[in-house]
């Protein structure tokens, strides 16, 4: 199979499957720092005959603010949900289990995609992407002759 997750090796693991679904790295502005969450939307990947289907949750994105990129044979997706802005006089917040910031995964496609046919779809909070495959090439075999 191809479309390979790009770190296979914390994928086997279910602790590491669960620590870095979220991850936390500083980026630093002109002037201050602030925190930015990047987290790695979950995905199903269906090998068909003649595609493979990718569907990526992406629930509370809009269409616009997700970018699917393709860079030497490495698909990524980005998305970016950002936090409601509400300004309350009375009131706090109790629970908030909603994720914001930046949705980020690549894949490595591999040979047998053909990548200049790739397609995306968004409906309903799911980012689906068909990747066909290329046909494959019968071997030429022929004898050659020793003089």
């Amino acid at each position: 199979m191809t479309l390979l997750a790009r770190n296979p090796l914390l994928k086997n693991d279910p602790f590491f499957n669960h620590f870095f679904a979220s991850m936390e790295k500083e980026s630093a502005s002109n002037e201050t720092k602030k925190r930015e969450k990047i987290f790695s939307p979950h995905v199903d990947i269906h090998e068909q005959s003649d595609r493979y289907e990718l569907h990526a949750e992406l629930p509370g994105i809009k269409k616009e603010d997700i970018h699917v990129s393709l860079n030497d044979g490495v698909l990524t997706l980005k998305a970016e949900a950002q936090q409601e802005k509400k300004e309350s006089t009375d009131g706090r917040i109790i629970r908030q289990e909603r994720r914001y910031g930046t949705f980020m995964r690549s894949f490595n496609l591999g040979d047998d995609v053909h990548q200049e046919d790739i397609s995306a779809n968004f409906e309903n909070g799911v980012l689906s992407l068909i990747a066909p495959k290329r046909e494959e090439k019968t071997p030429l075999e022929r004898k050659i002759e020793i003089q």
